[in-house]
């Protein structure tokens, strides 16, 4: 039986906003910082929860130029009236990203779809997070983006020219099922942020899940330097989809992206994101099999996929489902002793007081 620490959210997200401010940031960013990863903690995130977030933003971020501390979005010109661009001008991803999906689901209210593609962006990490936010207010949404650095491995080849590169839907279904369905992945067969967990735990990885830095497989998560995609060409290609979504939007070449001492004069470094939603009854076309509405449509679909044997399968999204009522349960944020650890060294970087003699020990 493992024992987490139970942090009160206030708590956490105080010390959280508190260590964005003290690089820098506005008040507006630091509590989008605290939010997003009070959110990644409340579903049981631990790849993408505040202690990634401040680490990408101590590597690539507001200490290596890669983030750029109250920075304005600059909304560009655009011809579609569904469709916004932005120039998020480096300015901190979280706080573009929640910005971004709120105006795409304003958009769909008017015209049935909203998409926002945002340019020279910083790593908005979860994009679950979003969706799962999005499609608990009604909508199917979608994210994808550039991650931060190119350590993927493309199918057949031998150096790392895509990013981890996640895509990320979410589905209105909590009416029918309980929970938003959310299918969310990175395209590696691993994330990043899982390595780094698993050196925080002391844990090995799977077998062909990455290589070391002279190409060779290993599964020591200290040695992995560059991750194979899952499914072989299949990962590759949905990775390839958010390289060239980038591309199309603005974004610059994958091996120096976030490689600040490696991009030349005149080149881009940043990343790129892109949004959609959908108002479930633009799509609707009203009729549906033996009289029913789309609801219970979507509810019999689900039923269908899961029954014939199948009762013991699991839907995208039931894990998250699963950490967020263990969450509600207790009444706050759990996390393992090597977390807090973790948040000690953070609150120590901004002077926060954080007494980890006074957190609740809770058995699991």
């Amino acid at each position: 039986m493992a024992t987490s620490y139970l942090v009160p959210v206030q708590l956490h997200n105080s010390l959280v906003a508190a260590a964005y401010r003290h690089r820098g940031y506005s008040q507006q960013e630091a509590e989008a910082g605290a939010r997003f990863s009070e959110l990644t903690a409340w579903h049981g995130i631990k790849t993408h929860n505040a202690i990634k977030a401040l680490h990408l933003d101590e590597l690539f971020g507001s200490k290596a130029g890669g983030c750029k501390p109250g920075a304005t979005i600059e909304k560009l010109p655009s011809k579609f009236k569904a469709v916004e661009k932005w120039n998020a001008n480096r300015k901190l991803g979280q706080a573009v990203a929640f910005e971004a999906m709120d105006r795409a689901m304003k958009l769909a209210d008017e015209y049935g779809t909203g998409i926002v593609a945002v340019d020279n962006a910083f790593h908005y990490l979860w994009g679950g997070g979003y969706v799962i936010d999005a499609a608990n207010k009604g909508y199917i949404a979608y994210t994808c983006c550039t991650a931060a650095l190119a350590e993927v491995v493309p199918f057949g080849g031998k150096y790392p020219t895509l990013g981890t590169n996640p895509h990320s839907w979410g589905f209105p279904t909590q009416d029918v099922i309980g929970f938003p369905i959310c299918i969310d992945w990175a395209t590696s067969i691993v994330a990043m942020g899982r390595v780094q967990q698993f050196v925080r735990e002391g844990k090995q990885l799977a077998p062909g899940s990455g290589v070391d830095e002279h190409g060779n497989e290993t599964t020591d998560p200290n040695k992995i330097k560059a991750l194979f995609p899952f499914g072989q060409h299949k990962g590759y290609g949905l990775s390839l989809i958010d390289e060239l979504y980038a591309a199309y939007i603005g974004g610059s070449l994958p091996t120096i992206r976030n490689r600040w001492d490696k991009v030349p004069a005149g080149e881009k470094g940043t990343c790129c994101f892109f949004f959609q939603c959908i108002r479930p009854d633009a799509i609707s076309s009203g009729t549906f099999g033996a009289g029913r509405d789309q609801k219970a449509n979507v509810k019999a679909v689900i039923a269908d996929i899961l029954g014939h044997g199948n009762e013991k399968a699991m839907l995208p999204g039931q894990i998250e489902a699963n950490s967020a009522a263990l969450s509600a349960k207790y009444q706050g944020l759990l996390f393992t002793q090597a977390e807090v650890d973790a948040l000690k060294h953070i609150a120590a970087e901004c002077s926060f007081k954080l007494d980890i003699t006074t957190l609740k020990n809770v058995a699991l």
